[in-house]
Parts: structure tokens; C-alpha cells; sequence
């Protein structure tokens, strides 16, 4: 089988990378140092119809397929791995459960909002004495007449602070264990929900994360996405999708490893020579080069699943496992390459090196990747 992206895709990939070379590129390592969420980039993003290039058109979108999001999530991260984190977080955590389990109501009021970057979504899932283990939360939400009232703390929330509506999770019914978690879609501003101040993190400083806290949320009843009890398969799809996004930023950060590489290595003369003639310097670069094509070739083959409406959990998880763990090894190995420089701040693999950590943690860490892909293959 030979796999060739669309000519429609092949351009979306040339605009963007051209529009990032120019709007992206310049300011990334400011975003960085100020751990400043790039409000103007996504307007722009918006503008061009990239928010929400695959939602459907009536919602607003671009009905493209999902591996064209992928695409662009990639070349953005490649240039700032928290403006593609942001983007690809954007359809998989926030408008992938509302697509996919919201009625025509709750489509209307979210899906456009979101596909032209006007509304921004956060995913509420995550609780302090819990993480990886979802069925662990405590949250809860009580049903009182035509509303709900949720009680519970969520920490590491990605644009908590800036959010026009968290995708959230409670129990409606804890003694049912996960079938009796729901989800809800619970509008900024909603009495008794509450957003802490950003934590100080150590890389995608771009992406605001906080704390949020339910204390008596009253919640109305036609804010429930799906039905009570559908909560954790909302959650698990959701991350599903997530991890192809986490794929497709790491290989973004990974490729620019490797354009770094490249362009130091030919400019670094050592002993009257570019340090690209030296033979360690070649190995680095060859496995980069080759492991940016797996990585690429593995969150496609994940989003091509998807597209094709066939089972793609599995994929995402090999994706979201190998494709972060190559750009984190690649760059360990681009900062070597640049040895002093590359370990002083503002040195472009200095904040690649730092950014790429959350890849191998958020939307499931390598070790849960780990558990579910071996669980699937003793089974």
C-alpha cells in the first residue's frame, strides 16, 4: 500500500507551515519566556479556518478529514509546541465529546464558536488524588430538579482560565463505579465554579494550566453531554483522540530537532571543519531523520483509523507512546549537538527540551500507554 496525503493537504501543510515561519516563528520563545497564551495566533488560526478545519460545515467548519487537524497540529508544534498542543487539544479533548455526544442543541451553541477559534474549551477530568486512575475521581453531582449540583476539585486543567465552557465529569452515581460518571458541559461563569491561578510549569508555558474547583455548581440539566452514566466512554474517546494530538505534536517537535540539527551542524565548524563532516554528528542526524518518518507514519496510520471509522484506540496509544518518546530521546540529542549553546535559555532545543516532557505525560502517561498496549497483546 502506498500512502500519499491529499494535494488539498499537501497545501494546508505549505499555508501553515508558511504562516507559522512568519506569525509563529518569531514570537515563540517570548510565549515561552512570559508563559503567554497566544490569544492573537489562534484569532489568526480562526480567520484561516484551521480551529476547526474537520468539524463539519454546518457546525462551521472545514469537513476536511481528521488527519488533516493531525497535520496541522504537527506543523504548528514544530515551531511552538505550545501553540500545537493548544490546537490539537482544541478538537480532541473539547470538540471531539461535544461532536460526538452532544445533541443538535449543544452543537449550535459550542461547535462554531470552537471551529473558529472564538470559544475556548477545557477538559476537566483530572482530580488531585486520582491522574491516571479516572476511576478514582470524587466529584460528584447531584441532580436537583431541572439542575445539577457539582461538588469537586480538578487540578492540571489546560485554559482553565480562559474557558468559554469545561467539558467536565462527576458521579451521578458513585456506588455504579465508572458507568456511573457523567459529563457535563458547564458554561464560564456558572455560580460556584471556580478557577485557580496558572501553575508555573516547565515547558508549553504558552498553555495556561489551574486548578478548578466545583464548590455547589449549579449546573442546568441540559448542560448533561450524553447520558448520565456515559461520562468514562466520553472520557476514554476523548483521550483517544487527545493521544493522536500528543503524537502529532511530539513528531512536530521532533522534526524541528531535526532542522536544528541540520542547520547547526553545517554552520559549527570545529577543527576547520562543519561538524556535519563528523561521523557521530551524521549517526544523530540519521536517527533522527528516520524516526521522525515512523513517528509521522505511526500518528497517521492512528488518524487515518479514525477517519475510516474503524477501531483506532490501540493506535493512538503505539502512536502516543513511540512518538514521544522519539522527541524526547531526539532532543537530548539536539541539545548535544549544540553542547553549551543548546543548554543556554533561548537556544531553540533548550525549550524543545523542556516542552517535549509534557508529550510523555498528558492525556495518559508512557507507563499507561504501556499497560494498555501489552494488556491488548496478552489478551
Amino acid at each position: 500500500m502506498y500512502f500519499k496525503l491529499s494535494e488539498e493537504q499537501e497545501l494546508i501543510r505549505s499555508n501553515v507551515h508558511e504562516f507559522a515561519l512568519k506569525h509563529i516563528e518569531p514570537i515563540a520563545a517570548e510565549i515561552d519566556a512570559n508563559s503567554r497564551y497566544p490569544a492573537e495566533i489562534f484569532e489568526k488560526l480562526g480567520e484561516l479556518g484551521m480551529m476547526g478545519i474537520s468539524y463539519p460545515a454546518e457546525y462551521g467548519g472545514g469537513g476536511t478529514e481528521f488527519l488533516t487537524t493531525m497535520i496541522v497540529t504537527e506543523e504548528l508544534s514544530r515551531f511552538c509546541a505550545s501553540t500545537g498542543f493548544l490546537h490539537g487539544y482544541s478538537f480532541g479533548l473539547v470538540g471531539h465529546p461535544i461532536l460526538t455526544f452532544g445533541n443538535e442543541e449543544q452543537k449550535k451553541k459550542w461547535m462554531p464558536g470552537l471551529a473558529t477559534g472564538k470559544f475556548v474549551g477545557a477538559f476537566a477530568l483530572t482530580e488531585p488524588g486520582a491522574g491516571t486512575d479516572v476511576r478514582a475521581a470524587t466529584s460528584s453531582a447531584v441532580k436537583n430538579g431541572d439542575s445539577y449540583i457539582l461538588n469537586g476539585t480538578k487540578t492540571f486543567i489546560t485554559n482553565a482560565s480562559l474557558a468559554d465552557v469545561f467539558v467536565a465529569f462527576a458521579y451521578t452515581d458513585r456506588s455504579a463505579g465508572v458507568k456511573g460518571m457523567s459529563c457535563f458541559l458547564i458554561p464560564k461563569g456558572s455560580p460556584g465554579l471556580i478557577v485557580g491561578e496558572h501553575f508555573d510549569k516547565m515547558g508549553v508555558r504558552g498553555s495556561y494550566t489551574s486548578e478548578v474547583v466545583f464548590k455547589d455548581c449549579i449546573v442546568p440539566a441540559d448542560c448533561l453531554l450524553g447520558k448520565e452514566g456515559d461520562g468514562f466512554k466520553i472520557a476514554m474517546s476523548a483521550l483517544d483522540v487527545g493521544r493522536i494530538g500528543i503524537a502529532a505534536m511530539s513528531t512536530g517537535i521532533a522534526q524541528a530537532c531535526l532542522d536544528e540539527s541540520v542547520r547547526y551542524s553545517k554552520e559549527r565548524v570545529q577543527f576547520n571543519k562543519p561538524i556535519a563532516s563528523q561521523q557521530a554528528i551524521q549517526w544523530f542526524i540519521a536517527n533522527m531523520s528516520t524516526d521522525v518518518d515512523a513517528a509521522r507514519f505511526m500518528y497517521m496510520y492512528a488518524a487515518w483509523l479514525k477517519d475510516q471509522g474503524k477501531p483506532f484506540s490501540l493506535a493512538a496509544s503505539k502512536a502516543k507512546l513511540f512518538c514521544s518518546e522519539c522527541a524526547a530521546r531526539h532532543t537530548t540529542k539536539a541539545v548535544q549537538i549544540q553542547g553549551g549553546y543548546g543548554f543556554m535559555k533561548g537556544a531553540k532545543v533548550e525549550r524543545l527540551y523542556r516542552d517535549v516532557k509534557l508529550a510523555e505525560i498528558g492525556e495518559g502517561t508512557s507507563e499507561a500507554q504501556r499497560m494498555i498496549i501489552a494488556g491488548a497483546a496478552l489478551r
